[in-house]
């Protein structure tokens, strides 16, 4: 497997996905009791500039998503330990997948479009590997680990030079996992 000239721009790191992170589309309660339509153009320029100018401190609901993402890889951990019969592989990856496609979808929404890039390359990598393994687990750990960093330094937008560089070395380490581990197969039967 060779890696892409522009690495930032390849989905799911040239895997296949074995999954897909499940958007779950609730009933909208408010349009069956107002009805359909559109929305006027002053209404659609409203929302557009509250989402601009919005001011909420996204950093306590990333905090308890990363928290979410810290169990999964926690008890992750725990399962490898595990006989293989009583392991809970996929349960644990979609623990895992909800608080960063959760990270994904709102941090741009709140000014932090790099921790959305983040959660998005941490998505693509989830949706790929068959189960948790110990490098793996070192691989979301370290996305955790730098969505808490962009958190922690207030560190809105895009992050300049130094978020591609962040963006890039996660990259670079799932690469690495997929050319180690081609067939992503089972740690155990290696």
């Amino acid at each position: 497997m060779t890696q892409p000239d522009d690495k930032t721009s390849s989905s799911h790191y040239n895997q296949k996905p074995i999954r897909r992170a499940e958007f779950i589309k609730p009933p909208n309660i408010l349009k069956s009791k107002v009805g359909s339509g559109g929305l006027s153009q002053n209404i659609l320029s409203k929302a557009q500039d509250l989402l601009e100018n919005n001011t909420v401190d996204f950093r306590p609901l990333g905090e308890m998503y990363l928290d979410q993402l810290q169990e999964g890889i926690d008890h992750s951990a725990v399962d490898l330990d595990l006989p293989e019969e009583k392991r809970q592989g996929e349960k644990l990856i979609r623990q895992m997948l909800y608080p960063s496609m959760q990270l994904k979808a709102n941090g741009g929404m709140f000014h932090y479009e790099l921790v959305t890039t983040i959660g998005d390359k941490l998505v693509q990598f989830l949706e790929v590997i068959e189960r948790p393994d110990i490098e793996a687990l070192e691989i979301v750990q370290a996305f955790h680990t730098t969505i808490r960093a962009v958190l922690l330094g207030k560190i809105q937008g895009s992050g300049g030079r130094y978020g591609l560089e962040l963006i890039q070395a996660l990259d670079d380490a799932c690469y690495r996992y997929f050319m180690k581990y081609p067939d992503n197969i089972d740690p155990h039967k290696r």
